[in-house]
């Protein structure tokens, strides 16, 4: 997606240890506008697919999750939890996933009324570098016998293994930018094509 690889070269900060950061517009801050435009990407790339659900992360996946929600029919957004609280009641899917801008394991949770057999699931978040954070709802959707439609993606790192690895799974992955390498000391972004 043009727009978002354009955003990304003019307001993304590109920090030592493969670190870029896009918190002016997509996960601090947020552009709304373009998640709109993002969602409205993600519709046509996943047409034809049954959506009932949209399943993602917190924090950062959520926005971009429920704006998305409406270019599918405003179809509900789930979101897992990342730590449990007295708010998480009854019966639970649980995984564990590494993070590596967290540098640290931490459980990701949904509450079992929220995810069903046999609806119908589109992953989305924010970033996929090697992939944990996807592999533990992938594992969640497992658990509770739902399918997996997709995975949409806003900014994938090409250079990391994630995407492969999944693709090679077999799970339809669309990233709005993929980026192929970047550069801490010149700030250079560059872009690969995307799959599909």
């Amino acid at each position: 997606m043009k727009e978002l690889e354009d955003r990304i070269r003019r307001d993304g900060t590109v920090k030592p240890g493969n670190v870029l950061k896009v918190d002016a517009f997509l996960n601090h801050q947020c552009d709304v506008a373009l998640f709109d435009r993002m969602g409205q990407e993600w519709a046509r790339l996943f047409s034809g697919k049954r959506i009932d659900k949209i399943l993602t992360i917190e924090a950062s996946g959520i926005g971009i999750a429920c704006v998305a929600a409406r270019h599918f029919g405003n179809v509900p957004v789930v979101f897992a939890k990342k730590t449990q609280s007295i708010n998480l009641d009854g019966d639970q899917y649980v995984s564990s996933i590494y993070s590596y801008t967290k540098q640290r394991e931490y459980p990701v949770i949904v509450a079992k009324r929220f995810l069903s057999q046999g609806d119908h699931v589109l992953l989305i978040d924010d970033f996929l570098a090697k992939g944990n954070a996807l592999h533990g709802l992938i594992d969640i959707c497992h658990h509770a016998q739902a399918v997996i439609e997709g995975i949409g993606i806003a900014v994938e790192k090409g250079f990391q293994e994630g995407g492969r690895t999944l693709r090679a799974e077999g799970y339809d992955v669309q990233s709005l930018a993929i980026v192929e390498a970047m550069d801490a000391s010149t700030g250079e972004i560059t872009f690969g094509s995307r799959e599909g």
